[in-house]
Order: C-alpha cells, then sequence, then structure tokens
C-alpha cells in the first residue's frame, strides 16, 4: 500500500466558511467594550457581518453606548462556531466583527424584532422596550480563525461570498452518522496518520462537512488534532454527498488527500 498524501487538500474559501459560520447562528459574546462580557438574548448577523443584538437592561455596556457619539461604540462581536456533536472541545472556530454599536430609535427596533423574528423566532424579540434593548452593529471588519487558518475580510467580500450548501444540514447529517452508524469512522480513520490513528486511547470524531471534504476531529489524551479529508470531487447536493462519503470510506489510504491541524482556541 502506498503512502497517504499529505498535500493540503481543497476547503472553501475563508470567505464562505465565514458565511457558513454566520448561517449556523452560533453563541455570541461583546467583549472589548470596557465592561465585563456582555452575552446577547438574542443575536442575529447578516451576510455582510451588520448584527442585530437584544441585550437585558440590566448590561452595563448599554449605558455606554448610549453615551457615546452619535457613531456608536467601538466594540467586538465574537462569534463561536460549535462542533456538530458534543466534543470536548467543542468551539471549532472563531469569528470576530469589530464595528460600532448604536441604539436605534423605538420604531426602527420594532421593524428590526419583527425581521429578525421572521429569520430566528425567539421569544426575548417579545421583550424589547420592556426589559430589553435592541441594538445594531455596523462592521468595520472581520476575522475568521479555524483550524484551516486566519484571515481578515471586509464586509464586502464577506456579503459576496455564499455559505456552502451543507452549512444548516451538517449537525443533524454528523449527528445522525455518528449515533447510528459509528462504525462508518473506524473505517475512515485508516485515512489517517500513523501516528494519529495508533495512538493511545484516539478517539475519531466528525466534525463538520461541506463541499469539498469531512472534517475530523481526532481526541487523544495530550490534545486534539483537526483533519480534512478530501472528496474526489466538489459535492453541491445531499445525493453527491453520499456518493463522495461512499467513495471515501471504500478508498484505499494511498489515494486520499489529508491534512492534519490544531484546532483553533478561544
Amino acid at each position: 500500500m502506498g503512502s497517504t498524501r499529505l498535500r493540503r487538500p481543497p476547503a472553501p474559501s475563508h470567505a464562505e466558511r465565514a458565511r457558513s459560520a454566520v448561517a449556523r447562528g452560533g453563541t455570541a459574546a461583546l467583549v472589548g467594550t470596557g465592561c465585563p462580557v456582555a452575552r446577547p438574548l438574542v443575536h442575529h448577523v447578516r451576510a455582510d457581518g451588520s448584527a442585530v443584538l437584544v441585550l437585558a437592561d440590566a448590561e452595563p455596556v448599554l449605558e455606554r453606548v448610549r453615551s457615546a457619539e452619535r457613531s456608536g461604540l467601538p466594540v467586538m462581536l465574537e462569534l463561536a462556531d460549535p462542533a456538530p456533536v458534543d466534543l470536548r472541545e467543542p468551539v471549532r472556530g472563531l469569528l470576530w466583527i469589530t464595528g460600532w454599536l448604536t441604539v436605534p430609535d423605538p420604531a426602527s427596533a420594532r421593524r428590526l424584532a419583527v425581521h429578525v423574528a421572521d429569520i430566528r423566532p425567539h421569544p426575548a424579540l417579545l421583550d424589547v422596550g420592556s426589559g430589553s434593548t435592541l441594538l445594531r452593529l455596523v462592521p468595520g471588519s472581520v476575522v475568521l480563525a479555524d483550524a484551516e487558518g486566519t484571515a481578515a475580510l471586509t464586509p464586502i467580500a464577506l456579503a459576496a461570498a455564499r455559505p456552502d450548501p451543507f452549512a444548516r444540514l451538517e449537525t443533524h447529517m454528523l449527528g445522525h452518522l455518528e449515533q447510528a452508524h459509528p462504525e462508518v469512522f473506524g473505517l475512515l480513520a485508516r485515512h489517517l496518520p500513523a501516528t494519529l490513528r495508533d495512538a493511545p486511547g484516539a478517539r475519531v470524531r466528525p466534525l463538520g462537512v461541506d463541499r469539498c471534504g469531512l472534517r475530523l476531529r481526532v481526541e487523544t489524551p495530550g490534545r486534539d488534532h483537526d483533519v480534512r479529508l478530501a472528496w474526489q470531487r466538489d459535492a453541491l447536493t445531499q445525493e453527491e454527498l453520499r456518493t463522495q462519503l461512499r467513495l471515501l470510506v471504500d478508498a484505499d489510504s494511498a489515494g486520499v488527500n489529508i491534512c492534519s491541524t490544531a484546532p483553533p482556541r478561544s
């Protein structure tokens, strides 16, 4: 059997991965405000990185936003992209959106709350103006960090990209695969470098799936490793995805393009 190829496999672009993280929603935190970290009750990030946030009225940062000039309070919104299954290190990527936070007038706030409710219904939207406050974040820059790399993006570049076709489906798909067909990951493990495959206590878990390939998290007692296994060709539909997964499960390890990296750290 030939050796496994270690040439870096293709992956979605930085902007595509950022758009996919935005589409999935993730968890959000406001940092860099001079106040304690604020956890929005509701957050909705748009394609260009602009965001609508709902904060409890008791959050200290609200006073600073209201006292800021009309241009808004400089802040950073951290969006964490969680893994689709329960991993030891659950965050697989981070998106930092730097911009200016403002409080819109009551009529605009109501319109924004209705718009967000149409896309991401949440009961906390009903409390806007009565115990919570809606805010807008105007983006200036966006930075993505995940196991594929780190990149700075402009709002224009982010808006021009498209999320991966499986961005909203992967949690269900990979959760089902791990629960109902765990033997698949034993078969996929033969594509891993021997240092990972044969490590004592190594456990192979699903980390992500996209049009370019499958991402695995190898949990070992000492540390975690993220591995990308490339499809033979891009998958754009669920049927194409199933076909590429079958080919990968059946493939000789010498014909699989892989890359192993360390996961990002928050």
